[in-house]
Formats: C-alpha cells, sequence, structure tokens
C-alpha cells in the first residue's frame, strides 16, 4: 500500500515533462510530484503551477524536468516523524508531505487530508473473550464482529487507526478466531498488515503480547476490542512523549450524583460543612494503554497475566504511569444496553475523530 503511494507521488529526474503532466493529472487534488534520483533520493518537488511558470518562461516539453523543480521541498525525518506538528503543517496547506531516512531516501508518504497523524505505534487488540454478557448474540459471532451501523466494533476501531497512519495491527483472538480472520485477513483491504496472536488458553488481557516477538516500533498501544471511541490518538501519544511516561491509561470520566446533603464531620464527629447533593468525579480505566516496548520483557512466557498486573508493578517500582483522560465519545460494549446505545450512537458521532 505505501509502496504503491509512493510510487504516484514520485517521479525520476530523467522522466519528461509530459509524464510528469500526466502523472499529475491522475493525482487530481493531491497533484504534486517529488522528484528523485535512480537511488529515490528527494531532489525537489514538481506541481502544476511550477510546469506553468515553466512554459511562461519559455520552457518547453523538451526542457529537463530538473528545470522545472522546487529544489527545497518540505520533507519530514523519519526518525523525526512522531515529534512533527502535523495540524499546524495541516494549517499552512502542506497535505501531501515526503518521510525520508537520513540520506533522503523517500521511506513513504503522508497525506494530511486523510490521516490526522502518523503514529509510530504497533497496536495490539485484544479480542480473544467469549462475551458472555451479551448472548446469545455471542454465540455464533465473537463480539468484536458485532455490527454497530453498517459494519463490526473491531472494523470500527480499525478504520480509526488507520486515520492516524498506523500500519501494524495484532489482533489476539481465541474464541470463534476463524470469524475474525476470516473477514480481516492480512489486512490489505485496508492497507494495513494485520498479524494473528492465537491464544491456545485464555491470558489474560495483556498476557498474549509477549507472542508477538518482537515489535517493529518502539511504542505500543495495547486496547479492548469492545469499546467504540474517537479518541484523539495523536493527543494520547504527545502526552506520553512529553511527559516521559513509561505507561498510559487512557480514561474515561465517570460521575457519581449523591441524592442527599452529605455532611462534612471530623474525628470528632464536628460538622464543618453541608454539602446539598454533591457530584463527584471519578476516571475509570477506558480500555486503551500506551506504553514503552520495552516492558513487554516484564511480561511472563505462557501465563496469564492482565494489563493491571503491570500497572499495578510499575507502581511497586517506581515506574511512571500516568492517566490520559479522553474528551470526545467513548463507549464500552459490555452488556445489552451498552450494544442498543452504540446502535443509536453511530448515526450521530463520528469515530474517525
Amino acid at each position: 500500500m505505501q509502496a504503491r503511494e509512493i510510487q504516484k507521488h514520485t517521479i525520476h529526474q530523467e522522466q519528461s515533462v509530459r509524464d510528469a503532466l500526466i502523472k499529475l493529472n491522475d493525482l487530481r487534488a493531491d497533484s504534486i510530484l517529488f522528484v528523485v534520483d535512480e537511488k529515490n533520493k528527494l531532489l525537489g518537488s514538481l506541481t502544476d503551477g511550477d510546469l506553468r511558470r515553466g512554459f511562461v518562461k519559455g520552457l518547453t516539453f523538451e526542457t529537463p524536468i530538473m528545470d522545472y523543480v522546487q529544489p527545497d521541498p518540505l520533507f519530514i525525518y523519519q526518525k523525526e516523524l512522531h515529534l512533527a506538528d502535523l495540524n499546524e503543517l495541516r494549517k499552512r496547506f502542506f497535505l501531501i508531505i515526503p518521510i525520508v531516512d537520513e540520506e533522503l531516501k523517500i521511506v513513504s508518504v503522508i497525506n494530511l487530508r486523510i490521516n490526522f497523524s502518523v503514529l509510530p505505534l504497533d497496536v495490539i487488540i485484544m479480542a480473544g473473550g467469549q462475551g458472555m454478557r451479551l448472548r446469545p448474540l455471542t454465540e455464533h459471532t465473537p463480539k468484536p464482529m458485532l455490527p454497530v451501523g453498517d459494519k463490526p466494533i473491531l472494523e470500527h476501531q480499525i478504520d480509526h487507526l488507520i486515520k492516524y497512519g498506523i500500519k501494524n495491527i495484532y489482533i489476539s483472538v481465541n474464541y470463534l478466531a476463524d470469524k475474525i480472520k476470516d473477514y480481516f485477513g492480512n489486512g490489505s483491504k485496508w492497507g494495513v498488515n494485520i498479524k494473528y496472536l492465537q491464544e491456545e488458553k485464555p491470558l489474560g488481557t495483556l498476557g498474549s503480547v509477549k507472542l508477538a516477538g518482537d515489535f517493529e516500533n518502539n511504542y505500543l498501544l495495547v486496547m479492548n476490542s469492545d469499546i467504540l471511541t474517537n479518541i484523539d490518538l495523536a493527543g494520547f501519544f504527545q502526552s506520553f512523549i512529553k511527559t516521559n511516561a513509561d505507561m498510559s491509561v487512557a480514561s474515561s470520566s465517570y460521575q457519581v450524583q449523591v441524592p442527599y446533603g452529605v455532611l462534612e464531620v471530623d474525628s470528632n464527629n464536628n460538622v464543618n460543612a453541608l454539602k446539598e447533593k454533591p457530584s463527584f468525579t471519578y476516571y475509570s480505566n477506558a480500555g486503551l494503554y500506551l506504553a514503552k516496548k520495552e516492558l513487554v520483557n516484564i511480561i511472563p512466557e505462557n501465563a496469564s497475566y492482565n494489563v493491571t498486573d503491570l500497572m499495578e508493578h510499575l507502581i511497586d517500582v517506581g515506574k511512571r504511569l500516568i492517566s490520559y483522560p479522553i474528551l470526545g465519545y467513548w463507549l464500552d460494549i459490555g452488556k445489552f444496553e451498552d450494544y442498543a446505545k452504540a446502535q443509536e450512537d453511530i448515526k450521530y458521532i463520528t469515530l474517525q475523530h
């Protein structure tokens, strides 16, 4: 998928002006080309406007393409991509941006009309549960494959990940695993790489991560497969990086309204204050976690291990565990009433953020 995007937006320095016009015409709204040499090294950029200005100056179809090229195009180094302020670039109307390695070779192309960001994350989606509270709906269909609107819960999640440029997705499966595998396959239909972590026995909410072996990126996003959310993953990740956290837990606010007047008393039963029907806000675990890849070493081999076990371990050893409040939509589909709510909410919310 990414190789096709690079090919669409690149042209060799020895190709003709006519070749460039044809490619630019095919690109339509995304009409910009990046001129490269035989090693795919970025040399410059080329647009319709560059060609028009060249023709006005007297250049022709036989003029070498390099005479039309802008020699100092905007690009982002691959190793600095997660630090780039893509929202600011979007505001400045930079929409198609090449990503290069240290030798200026193009390794990918970002389309900011489509992607909110490009996050250096490998994602693990936990989809092995039996969904007992939703029986009989889950007797023949795994809960992540239950439809919400016109597609399964899990597909909504993958669509959201794609908006943030995420390519590597692992799905941990057990119960009715073939239903998930048959639907998503290797992910090529969605332009992502999907691999499956097959649990031979229940491994808890985090144990199956160990089955993946090594990961491509240094940061992992682990998420439950039964949640609908339009969480700002870029904000989630930036908060994680800026605070130098070892792990971040997305949280959802939960408000409790006390239906009575509440007395505040001291140890001698003296009343110091009276609050009439106060409300209290708590933050609950929302089922999405960011972590440094190195934390996988803590997870035991072939044993049940929950994400709460990891969180407690990090607290005990003094590692940095932070919370990130979800400001947008979030719903945990655990019960029938949750599933019914999801069917209504999907008519009005945009899950892609």
